[in-house]
């Protein structure tokens, strides 16, 4: 592929300085000489060094991705037992005032004009 034909553009706008950051940070970990990195071309790099770069930077954003997920499930089910338990207790304490309601009720009907047996 010539020179400015490019087909990896990122999804999100922006993202591409951050993705150069995180190719170089991974590249940097993996102990790979990016020396023969010239103007953001990585063609004079050893293809399974590249490949490697790259496999790493996936495993991580599926990672990152992965743990994103996990926590929002965690906050949906930590929310849905949050309402649960306010739900419970509101329902528990109109119970009660209605059961108070009842037994004040029920006195009155037997101490004021209730049948007497």
């Amino acid at each position: 592929m010539g020179t400015g034909q490019k087909s990896n553009t990122p999804v999100v706008l922006g993202a591409q300085q951050a993705l150069n950051k995180f190719k170089y940070e991974i590249a940097n970990e993996l102990n790979i000489d990016t020396s023969k990195v010239q103007g953001g071309y990585w063609g004079y790099v050893i293809t399974r060094d590249t490949g490697a770069i790259g496999g790493n930077m996936v495993r991580r954003m599926i990672e990152a991705a992965e743990r994103s997920l996990a926590e929002q499930t965690f906050a949906d089910v930590n929310a849905g037992f949050q309402t649960a338990l306010s739900n419970q207790a509101q329902n528990a304490q109109s119970f009660q005032t209605q059961n108070q309601n009842q037994n004040q009720n029920q006195f009155k009907f037997n101490n004021f004009g209730g049948y007497s047996s």
